[in-house]
């Protein structure tokens, strides 16, 4: 019954974008509308991988294989873990969310702008699914062509220096990518990642291939210093790449070191391990000031994402210390776990946050902060939604926003104290920049008069802002379903890291 269900997934929503292109400038209804219905499809059918997939078993499933390339043994291949269902999901949730919210606001060439959200979404679906290296790297690179489309064609002002050193960054890393793999086809004569995983190599081919897998990642996460390319593709993107952007593209990075970093190069990365945490610490600590001295909503969203990212790192890299000592196995699948939590629930709370600020800007059409002031006044509804995310991406108990950096946190504290205190500072810093910026945009008296002609968020809004609510709160107050999917797969990647142990 499953036996094609990934193959599903990835071509639906790319097959789906053709009658959206075709439906034409001339009827923008059609193609809005065949759009959400190929959006809903996707997350139906992705909805098939929750009976499909049995959590209890940490092998890939789902299996599919088919020769592509025969002359250099290219497979077709696609399977996936918890950890790809559970990505898979937001995906697909997310998706959904983005073409509504674009209903309205996107009036020049809205069949474009869904066509190549839907290519964007089955690209990065295919991303989670892929079980050949050289597959992955396909649609690791294809998907810069959709969301190059959509900050270069509907962003804003410095949307053409936005795309170009958007571009420039994630290709660059990804060409050091293709190197190392290149590198592991000669070795192993194949792209298999569980050939590659099993592939033996020195402590130095290892190191070479970390760093050039690392160069991939990090740059996709985004990481300190290759950082700088998100701030301004988030301020030039339109509302819905920005919410792709940081709900679930930044996710990739995260699941690259996963499937790559830590199977292929395990010692490498055990030994270089400290490198990732410090950088992940700076992303935590001093990139939350970045974020505080900010006057554009977006911008200041844009740094809080990659503080938030620095905790998928740190969770990540932070078992790599802890499978040293046996008896902390248990804290370095926490803090993996506290990881995978940490991505799904920053795409939730990113996600809602960007969707704010289009809410926002489609009224004012400013992102300044200081525009602002007194809009509870007059979008109550809104103020109570954008107080929600806010508290959410302040880390506060009852919101997915605290559920994995808490685990982190205490992952972080088995291996060292002082790493837990900087890392458990990002709740005070991020509840700094945060909240003050609802302060100023939402309390106070209303000094702008153009706020106080804005009108309350209608029904296509509240829908999404709704959803993004529900998510947020159920993540945080029942996160045990989210952990138990990914349960058993995070437990083999910490067995894998404790046989390979420094």
């Amino acid at each position: 019954m499953f036996n094609h269900l990934l193959s599903l997934l990835i071509w639906l929503p790319i097959v789906g974008a053709i009658p959206v292109l075709l439906a034409g400038s001339a009827r923008p209804g059609l193609a809005r509308w065949i759009s959400l219905l190929v959006a809903v499809l996707a997350f139906v059918a992705s909805l098939f991988l929750l009976p499909a997939y049995n959590a209890a078993d940490s092998a890939m499933q789902l299996t599919e294989s088919h020769l592509w390339i025969a002359s250099l043994g290219v497979h077709y291949g696609l399977a996936v873990d918890g950890i790809s269902v559970a990505l898979i999901l937001l995906t697909t949730f997310v998706t959904i969310l983005v073409i509504v919210g674009a209903w309205e606001v996107i009036q020049d060439k809205p069949h474009q702008y869904m066509a190549a959200m839907l290519v964007l979404e089955g690209l990065m679906i295919g991303v989670f699914c892929a079980t050949d290296a050289l597959l992955f790297y396909v649609f690791f690179e294809a998907m810069l062509i959709p969301m190059f489309i959509l900050i270069g064609i509907w962003g804003g002002p410095r949307r053409v220096y936005a795309t170009i050193k958007f571009f420039i960054y994630t290709f660059l890393g990804s060409i050091f990518m293709l190197v190392g793999l290149i590198y592991l086809y000669l070795k192993a004569g194949t792209f298999d990642l569980h050939t590659l995983a099993a592939l033996p190599l020195t402590m130095k081919e290892q190191s070479w291939l970390f760093f050039a897998f690392l160069l991939a990642f990090a740059v996709k996460v985004p990481m300190v210093p290759v950082h700088t390319w998100l701030p301004d593709a988030h301020v030039e993107a339109p509302t819905g790449g920005s919410v792709v952007l940081a709900a679930v593209m930044l996710k990739i990075g995260g699941y690259g070191f996963l499937r790559f970093s830590l199977p292929i190069t395990p010692d490498a990365a055990a030994h270089f391990a400290p490198l990732v945490i410090v950088l992940s610490l700076i992303a935590v600590v001093y990139i939350g000031y970045v974020a505080l001295v900010q006057d554009d909503m977006k911008k200041l969203v844009a740094y809080s994402s990659v503080a938030h990212m620095g905790f998928v790192t740190l969770g990540i890299f932070i078992a790599f210390m802890l499978v040293r000592d046996a008896s902390n196995l248990d804290a370095a699948k926490l803090g993996m776990q506290g990881a995978m939590v940490q991505m799904i629930s920053h795409g939730f709370v990113s996600g809602a946050m960007f969707s704010c600020i289009g809410v926002l800007y489609d009224r004012l059409h400013t992102r300044q902060i200081k525009d602002y002031g007194g809009v509870i006044n007059v979008m109550p509804w809104f103020g109570f939604f954008y107080v929600l995310f806010a508290m959410a991406n302040s880390g506060l108990p009852g919101t997915s926003g605290f559920v994995g950096e808490f685990m982190v946190v205490l992952a972080s504290f088995s291996a060292n104290p002082w790493i837990a205190l900087f890392a458990a500072f990002t709740l005070i810093i991020g509840a700094a920049y945060t909240l003050w910026m609802v302060k100023r945009v939402l309390w106070g008296d209303i000094t702008n008069p153009h706020v106080a002609e804005m009108k309350e968020i209608n029904g296509r809004e509240t829908f999404v802002l709704l959803a993004f609510a529900a998510a947020v709160l159920a993540l945080g107050i029942w996160p045990q379903p989210l952990i138990h999917l990914m349960d058993s797969s995070v437990a083999q990647l910490v067995q894998q890291l404790a046989v390979h142990k420094i």
